[in-house]
């Protein structure tokens, strides 16, 4: 890596205007911008020495690994001309700036927890849509396929069952992933969301009915009276009360010691955020949750094709921006309702079928028109994608890049969308919200689906056709400026060095988890390589091999072992703890050490990681991990011992 050239291509990215804070840990170079929207992103990207990018509280990190972040800094500080600063000086910087969009921070909130369940999602949304398909009347004929063919019926039972599952078990999906995503065990939060769909509670579905009847059932409490009410079907209540079980066991971490912790930590989080849950904060959170669905439903009924339209116009736009990730927390909440009522339906689906598609007919008329064999080459499979309902290849990679189809597309959608609220098309589970829709449509409408979604596509595909054809002369001039300009770096020819096979030993006692558990994305995402993870029980690391050291960051929280095999081993106490700045830890190695497996290279304080609110996990990465074949835990969810085998490198 030419450490200099890296430094010069990360600056003129990001803006040497943009810069108003630059610090490093141990893999990534930490900045704090102006304005992260003025970012040359696909420059990162596309940087043959950088392995990502990610924005982490008001920071912006560039992952460029242990042993070169140090110099890239320094040859970044040379450049920028701004002083050197610490990990805490960032943060500082970084909470002085203006404060993130209220409601783009709950965006992304929403996000963060309902991305990793899409999923479960759409493996029940298109269950639901097989199930829809099979017993659905006027879908292929006046009756429905099982009462043609009787034999199906059991079939389309099992279907329908296995469907019902991920939304009915909904809580304890949202449960774990938003108690994750708040910094707490995410089986606790499982248990919560359990205990929210008890089959002892009166079902979530009919709480307003046994109200209304008298026929609630309450526990009396020293003399509350408690309602026993579930909570199938919600999602805010959930939200909120793994909010609240995150930072009670994160309290509770931090002032109980260690056989005390793991003891009564998870019991006095679960009971008492169980009681909070059905007394105080899940009725609460119901009231606000039902009020949004219904104000949603309402306004819908109210502008209907008008609302259509005018949300069908704005729908890519909002993809752009991540909003839509919002979204999935209201059609959830309008597919149970209807699964459970059967009245109503997700008018989020239909809308969200026809921007695609107008995306997806914008991007078809760019691969016909246009000279440029990259970007017909991209333009095929985006166009693909999009037409299954995948467009976000279809919007970065062609129809932003040239702005109009972009724009001609979202007109495009708006008509396709108000034909959707003319024929009153409603999706009755989740899918893709494509071509293939149709069979996530009420059963009825399903004609009515296709020639909106078709007429989104076909007004894209004509208009973009036509203007195109006039652009494509301005849009050849910049796609090869474009490609001038990225081919001005040749990066140096990759020589991965020979390694051997090896085994690496514990480093720590303590508890095995996989990478994929961390919290920390650069390392769950093996951004830096493949490896194991272990929940310390001790405040001691060992040397898992016989090598030498090649980082001893001056922290004392990371360190990095070439072994005598070739393998390079990174060391990694705890997540953000380079924010410690060296408190609570002692080295016991340098940089240029041999050093032994078993030898010591330092010591932390657990209890101070834990009192600075930081996670203690240690975390043991293979930088080098593409010259491997495979990288084999030999260990995972089990205790372990030092000097015990933890990961086999072939």
């Amino acid at each position: 890596m030419n450490h200099k050239q890296v430094a010069e291509r990360i600056l003129n990215a990001v803006g040497r205007d943009n810069i108003q804070g630059a610090a490093h840990c141990a893999t990534r170079l930490r900045l704090v911008l102006k304005d992260t929207g003025v970012i040359d992103q696909e420059a990162l990207d596309n940087d043959p020495d950088l392995k990502g990018t990610f924005e982490a509280a008001g920071q912006y990190q560039i992952i460029v690994g242990p042993g070169d972040v140090n110099t890239v800094y320094e040859e970044f500080i040379k450049l920028t001309g701004i002083s050197e600063a610490s990990t805490t000086d960032l943060k500082e910087i970084a909470g002085s700036q203006k404060k993130q969009n209220p409601v783009m921070a709950l965006v992304k909130l929403l996000s963060d927890i309902f991305v990793p369940l899409i999923p479960a999602l759409v493996a029940g949304g298109l269950l639901m849509a097989l199930n829809n398909a099979l017993t659905a009347e006027h879908l292929f004929a006046t009756k429905s396929l099982v009462e043609m063919f009787p034999m199906w019926k059991g079939f389309a039972d099992i279907v329908n069952t296995m469907s019902a599952a991920p939304f009915t078990f909904m809580p304890i999906l949202i449960g774990y992933s938003a108690t994750k995503r708040f910094g707490g065990n995410p089986y606790l939060g499982a248990v919560i969301g359990m205990i929210m769909v008890m089959p002892g509670l009166i079902n979530g579905y009919n709480v307003a009915e046994a109200i209304s009847n008298h026929t609630m059932t309450y526990w009396d409490i020293f003399g509350f009276k408690v309602a026993q009410a579930g909570y199938q079907g919600q999602v805010l209540p959930v939200i909120g009360v793994a909010f609240i079980l995150a930072k009670l066991e994160r309290f509770f971490h931090k002032y109980l010691n260690d056989a005390i912790d793991f003891t009564f930590t998870p019991l006095l989080s679960v009971i008492i955020t169980g009681f909070l849950t059905f007394t105080i904060v899940g009725p609460a959170l119901r009231f606000v949750s039902n009020g949004l669905t219904d104000g949603l439903v309402g306004l819908y009924n109210t502008l209907g094709a008008l609302g259509m339209l005018v949300f069908g116009g704005f729908y890519s736009a909002i993809v752009v921006t991540g909003l839509h990730q919002s979204f999935p927390a209201i059609e959830t909440m309008l597919i149970t309702n209807y699964q459970h009522s059967g009245i109503g339906g997700d008018f989020i689906f239909p809308v969200a079928a026809c921007a695609n598609m107008a995306q997806a007919g914008a991007t078809f008329a760019i691969l016909f028109v246009t000279k440029n064999i990259k970007t017909k080459a991209l333009a095929a499979p985006a166009g693909v994608s999009a037409i299954l309902g995948i467009t976000e290849p279809a919007l970065f990679g062609i129809n932003l890049k040239l702005k109009y189809p972009f724009f001609i597309a979202l007109g495009a959608s708006a008509i396709g969308s108000l034909f959707m609220g003319l024929f009153h098309v409603l999706a009755v589970s989740l899918g893709s919200a494509g071509l293939i829709g149709f069979i996530s449509i009420k059963a009825g409408y399903n004609l009515q689906f296709i020639i909106s979604i078709f007429i989104s596509f076909l007004i894209a595909f004509v208009i973009t056709s036509i203007y195109g054809r006039r652009m494509e002369a301005k849009s050849i001039t910049k796609e090869k400026n474009k490609q001038n300009a990225t081919t001005q770096y040749q990066p140096e020819k990759v020589i991965i060095d020979p390694v051997k096979s090896d085994e690496l030993l514990a480093p720590i006692n303590g508890f095995v988890i996989p990478l994929s558990d961390v919290s920390d994305p650069v390392f769950s995402k093996e951004i830096m390589g493949k490896g194991i993870a272990i929940k310390p029980k001790s405040g001691e690391l060992f040397s898992p091999a016989d090598g030498e050291v090649i980082i001893a960051y001056e922290t004392g929280h990371a360190y990095g072992i070439k072994t005598k095999n070739g393998g390079e081993v990174l060391l990694h106490i705890g997540i953000d703890t380079v924010s410690m700045n060296g408190n609570g830890f002692i080295q016991n190695v340098k940089v240029g050490q041999k050093v032994k497996a078993g030898d010591l290279l330092g010591s932390f304080d657990k209890e101070e990681i834990k009192k600075s609110g930081f996670d203690d996990t240690v975390i043991i990465v293979i930088t080098n991990s593409a010259s491997y074949n495979e990288i084999l835990p030999l260990s995972e969810n089990v205790d372990i011992k030092v000097g015990e085998k933890i990961l086999l490198l072939n």
